[in-house]
C-alpha cells in the first residue's frame, strides 16, 4: 500500500490516522492518531461522533484500548504509532477528496474556501488540479464548518514553491482573492501551536509573515502544504536506521534549505557550535511539525534543539529532530540574532 503524507488512514476499528512519512515497513503504516470515536465528542460523520486527540492523548488511548497500533521500532529505536495493514480499512488521499469537493453541485461554506484556494492558484501559479489536495480535518469529513481551518496540499516542491510565490504576490492586492493573516489571527494560531514559550508572539508573527505558506480565505486559516510527488520519493524504509542520543543544542549555519517545507522539513547545516549535549558532527536538523517548516533560509545563522539522532544507511550522520511530539515541548529552530 502507498501512503504519503497528509494522507489518513481508516481504520477497521473506526480509527482515523494521519500519515507521517513516505516510507513504510511491510507490515503496517506510519501514522499518528487523530480521531476517535465518542458518543460526548463534537464532530460527527455518518450518524457517529467522534474526538480529536493530542499526542498524549492518543498514546494514552492506543495504550489502553489498542496496544497493536504501538510498536517498537527498529529504525528509530523509539515506540511509535502505526497502523498494522490487515486493519486498513481505506487509505484516504487529499488529490481524490480535492476532485470530489469540486465536482459537487451543493458544496458548504468551508468546502467553497477549499475551491477558491484550488482555482486561485491553478489560475495564478498554473499548478494542474490534480497536484492539489485537501487534508486535515476536511479530508475524513470531520471538520467543523464554521472553526476549521483549510489545510491545502501542494504535491511537488517546485509546484510548492510556484503556490508560495503566487500567494505572497496575491496578499498583496486589497482586492485579492486570498489575504495575509492579521494580528487577530496570528494569536490563535500561536496559542494553538506555541506551549512553551519558545518563540515569544512577535517573533512567532515575524517567521510567519515571511513563510507565504500561510493565510486567509474568507476568514478561515489556510496553509499551503508541501508534499512529495511520487517521481520524487526514493528509497525504502528499511535503508536508514535510527538511534536516539539524547538532547541537543546548537548553533549552526544553514547551509542547504530546499527541503524545509517537506515533511519532515530539512536543513543541511554547517559550522556547528555545540551548546548543550554530546559533541558530535551534526548534518542536518529536522522538523516534523510544521510550525518550524520554512523557518531559515539558506546563510542564516540559527539555534536549534531537539532530539539527537544518529542515521545509518546510503547516508550516515547525526541530525536533531524537532517536533518528537505534536506540541514540540523544549524544541525549536530559531534565528540566533532576530532583530525585530
Amino acid at each position: 500500500m502507498r501512503a504519503r503524507p497528509r494522507d489518513f488512514i481508516h481504520t477497521t476499528d473506526d480509527l482515523f490516522f494521519a500519515t507521517t512519512t513516505y516510507l513504510h515497513p511491510e507490515d503496517r503504516i506510519l501514522s499518528f492518531l487523530r480521531y476517535i470515536p465518542d458518543p460526548n465528542g463534537d464532530r460527527s460523520l455518518n450518524g457517529k461522533r467522534y474526538s480529536k486527540v493530542d499526542s498524549k492523548q492518543a498514546y494514552e488511548f492506543l495504550s489502553q484500548n489498542f496496544p497493536d497500533y504501538l510498536f517498537d521500532c527498529d529504525i528509530t529505536k523509539v515506540q511509535m504509532m502505526g497502523v498494522p495493514i490487515d486493519r486498513v480499512e481505506t487509505i484516504l488521499h487529499p488529490e481524490e477528496r480535492l476532485e470530489e469537493i469540486m465536482n459537487m453541485a451543493d458544496p458548504d461554506e468551508l468546502l467553497k474556501k477549499v475551491i477558491k484556494v484550488a482555482d486561485t492558484f491553478h489560475e495564478h501559479a498554473g499548478i494542474p488540479y490534480d497536484k492539489m489536495g485537501i487534508s486535515g480535518s476536511t479530508l475524513p469529513g470531520l471538520y467543523k464548518t464554521a472553526q476549521s481551518d483549510v489545510d491545502f496540499v501542494v504535491y511537488g516542491l517546485q509546484n510548492h514553491r510556484k503556490a508560495m510565490k503566487a500567494f505572497e504576490e496575491i496578499k498583496k492586492d486589497e482586492n485579492g482573492a486570498l489575504k495575509g493573516i492579521g494580528p487577530d489571527y496570528w494569536r490563535k494560531l500561536y496559542e494553538k501551536r506555541i506551549k512553551d514559550g519558545s518563540l515569544s508572539y512577535e517573533e512567532f508573527m515575524w517567521y510567519e509573515n515571511r513563510k507565504h505558506n500561510r493565510g486567509v480565505v474568507d476568514d478561515s486559516l489556510f496553509d499551503i502544504l508541501a508534499t512529495r510527488d511520487w517521481d520524487e520519493i526514493h528509497g525504502s524504509y528499511a535503508d536508514t536506521t535510527f538511534e536516539p542520543m539524547g538532547t541537543l543544542e546548537v548553533e549552526c549555519t544553514v547551509k542547504n534549505a530546499i527541503a524545509a517545507f517537506d515533511n519532515p522539513s530539512v536543513y543541511e547545516v554547517k559550522d556547528v557550535k555545540i551548546l548543550e549535549g554530546p559533541d558530535v558532527p551534526l548534518d542536518e536538523v529536522a522538523s516534523f511539525t510544521h510550525t518550524y517548516a520554512g523557518q531559515a533560509v539558506e546563510g542564516e545563522r540559527v539555534l536549534a534543539r531537539g532530539k539527537l539522532e544518529r542515521f545509518t544507511g546510503p547516508k550516515s550522520g547525526y541530525r536533531i529532530v524537532v517536533g518528537t511530539t505534536r506540541e514540540s515541548i523544549g524544541e525549536y529552530i530559531k534565528l540566533k540574532d532576530l532583530k525585530l
